[in-house]
């Protein structure tokens, strides 16, 4: 299987995956890109999933409907241009040899899923719930539900490769070395993601274990990440997980 990030607008990645002849996208706010890589490639588009209903997710479906005859799978409890096959967590999907499983993923909006398969290694294509570096803004979900989705996908094979929508991870990286200072994972992987950068190269795919390391948001019990969580906002209650991700959320909200 072959893994490929799509730029698209100012810092969305449409994920592909193919094997040579057939691919699934995921998350095309854009069509263009996507057509423009299939015929490049040689590749016919087998399927579409979708994490969520945000606009930069979903703008390109309809044009890849209609010039692929591509079916599209989607969260069952979100609004989506129509058709959509929907799916929720515990739920597979059967694509280039599959299966597909869908996560409910709640927190950035609140119907968002995440898939989840094993082919050469694990893969996760988790939309906005999980940066590297980061999590999404809350905007439909609540603190609790975005730690309880942190914590499922936590509990992935550390191997697993983490497809996040954005090239968000060096400002998301900034924060976190706000928020541990003298964490030397950290330091290490920023290091590593700006020379990326600095070469016109994705940061993405991370891993699971790596955002385990550096991730303040995947790691809302550690000590160091519970002390400035209490520092930036005296009344989170540390022993409270979602309440250390709220403040770490409202922090980086206007770091």
């Amino acid at each position: 299987m072959n893994l490929l990030p799509i730029p698209a607008f100012s810092d969305n990645y449409i994920w592909m995956i193919h094997d040579a002849e057939q691919a699934v996208v995921v998350d095309p706010g854009q069509a263009e890109p996507v057509l423009a890589v299939l015929a490049q490639q040689g590749l016919k588009l087998q399927g579409i999933l979708v994490t969520h209903h945000h606009a930069d997710h979903v703008g390109g479906l309809a044009a890849l409907r209609q010039t692929t005859g591509a079916p599209v799978y989607g969260p069952a409890y979100e609004p989506l241009p129509e058709p959509v096959i929907r799916v929720r967590g515990g739920d597979t999907v059967e694509l280039l040899g599959g299966p597909w499983q869908v996560m409910d993923v709640p927190g950035h909006t609140s119907g968002h899923i995440a898939f989840f398969s094993v082919q050469a290694r694990p893969l996760l294509f988790c939309g906005d719930t999980l940066f590297s570096g980061g999590c999404g803004r809350l905007f439909e979900g609540t603190p609790a539900q975005m730690q309880a989705s942190l914590d499922a996908l936590a509990a992935l094979p550390g191997e697993t490769l983490v497809c996040c929508a954005h090239e968000y991870t060096i400002s998301n990286l900034r924060f976190a070395q706000a928020v541990e200072p003298n964490n030397p994972d950290l330091a290490q992987y920023l290091e590593r993601c700006l020379r990326l950068r600095a070469q016109g190269l994705p940061t993405l795919p991370s891993t699971l274990q790596t955002e385990l390391a550096i991730n303040p948001f995947m790691r809302s019990r550690a000590a160091d990440v519970i002390a400035a969580a209490v520092r930036h906002d005296p009344q989170t209650r540390p022993q409270e997980p979602a309440s250390v991700l709220a403040a770490l959320r409202q922090w980086k909200n206007v770091f």
